[in-house]
């Protein structure tokens, strides 16, 4: 059973908050308890790996975050199933990133943005591809 007591480092308020100054509070429980997978699955285990804090520039976005962020039309982020992180810059943002590369952790993708400005990673419950990708 998922349970919001086994989240260690994240909270909701960290997995909803944006910079854009719109509402962003999920409409669903499929997308909170996403949150939470994610949360389990991803970024508890990534922050026990690095044994620093790590920083959500985005997590859940709704439709309309997502839209004044111009992000895809698909995005994960909508879902719950995405977060973007960071811890600091991108020479910190590499070795978070190789850190993953080179764990077990589950994740659907690990993205490399803009020269490790920041990492996106991803969760899904169905099936996880284990991408690695770097976006200019």
């Amino acid at each position: 059973m998922i349970d919001i007591k086994n989240i260690e480092w994240f909270s909701y308020k960290e997995l909803t908050t944006t910079d854009t100054g719109l509402k962003n509070d999920p409409d669903s429980w499929i997308i909170i308890l996403n949150l939470l997978i994610l949360t389990i699955n991803c970024l508890d285990p990534i922050r026990r790996l690095y044994k620093k804090p790590i920083k959500i520039n985005s997590a859940y976005r709704s439709e309309a975050v997502n839209n004044a962020v111009n992000g895809s039309k698909k995005s994960q982020h909508m879902y719950g199933q995405a977060a973007d992180i960071t811890v600091g810059n991108p020479v910190k943002n590499k070795i978070l990133f190789d850190l993953i590369v080179d764990s077990d952790v589950d994740f659907d993708q690990l993205i490399d943005e803009k020269d490790y400005q920041w990492l996106h990673i991803s969760y899904s419950n169905i099936n996880n591809r284990h991408q690695v990708l770097h976006l200019k």
